[in-house]
């Protein structure tokens, strides 16, 4: 059963101490392998479903753990699509989606608007290999119309191992992978649809930032986005995984639809630069913090 765990400053401080013995006793894997989708959605939701049930199927076959899709890449990043499409017909897509997650034995990220009531949010849903969604984020904070803004952060796991995530342009805000990383996330999984190649003055800051999420918290960074089209719209790919130095393992093109794979070496990503908020002058703010990240255990 899926338990929330909204921490007391209190709490938060106790679970910064016991979370590396947690890890410890239940003995989580050295490493994860991950893969990175570097996926372009169409505007057709059957398509696209079975176009990312493939890549998860391949991605196990690759001995990934997990696989990553990018920004809303189940119905594509149109808004006119996100906005029509209906609860029922999200609900369908994601029952395969969940169904190959089972039948692979994957863990996946995919990103895909929400519904919940009256509310629409811009979401990556959390996939076990046992089918279940263990966690629905929905990013904080926004730029387009049509989503509701988010209300927490997370913490999930992967084969026991502390993870996070992000949505685009959630990554420009230092604070919503720091926080994460202090209560033990060793890995962001970060998915999005940034600016288009028209936008080139903001690409190599794109670069940069992530960059700089993972070596100011000495964690891995994991990001799957859209390539650009050949009209040159859609986003600019450079699908990358980047270790807890902040030096790049891989990259992938501006263009094309690719796969990046990696084996995350775990007893890298200390979280040391992150901890050491804790003795500084802005410690009581940090804990505070604390309360939006939601523990899914």
């Amino acid at each position: 059963m899926r338990k929330d765990i909204h921490m007391t400053a209190v709490a938060a401080t106790f679970l910064l101490l016991a979370s590396t013995l947690f890890a410890a006793s239940n003995n989580p894997p050295a490493t994860l392998r991950v893969a990175a989708i570097q996926f372009r959605s169409s505007r057709d939701l059957a398509s696209n479903t079975v176009e990312i049930c493939r890549y998860i199927l391949e991605a196990a076959e690759a001995k990934a753990r997990i696989v990553v899709f990018p920004e809303c890449a189940l119905t594509g990043y149109f808004e006119d699509v996100i906005t029509n499409t209906t609860p029922a017909q999200l609900s369908a897509a994601e029952e395969k989606i969940l169904h190959q997650c089972r039948e692979s034995d994957i863990y996946a990220i995919i990103g895909t608007p929400f519904r919940d009531g009256a509310h629409l949010y811009n979401s990556a849903a959390v996939i076990s290999p046992q089918g279940k969604i263990i966690e629905r984020y929905h990013k904080v904070h926004l730029e387009e119309r049509w989503p509701d803004a988010g209300d927490h952060l997370s913490l999930f796991h992967i084969d026991g191992i502390p993870c996070s995530i992000i949505i685009c342009h959630d990554e420009r805000y230092p604070e919503l992978v720091r926080l994460p990383v202090l209560v033990g996330a060793k890995v962001i999984f970060y998915i999005s649809h940034e600016s288009g190649v028209r936008e080139a003055n903001k690409i190599v800051p794109y670069r940069a930032q992530v960059q700089a999420r993972a070596v100011e918290n000495t964690i891995y960074l994991v990001q799957a986005n859209a390539p650009s089209n050949p009209d040159k719209s859609g986003s600019h790919g450079q699908s990358r995984i980047i270790a807890p130095d902040g030096n790049i393992i891989h990259e992938a093109s501006i263009t094309e639809v690719e796969t990046l794979l990696a084996t995350l070496e775990l007893k890298k990503a200390t979280r040391d630069n992150a901890r050491k908020s804790l003795s500084g002058p802005l410690r009581s703010w940090w804990e505070d913090g604390l309360k939006r990240v939601r523990i899914i255990e």
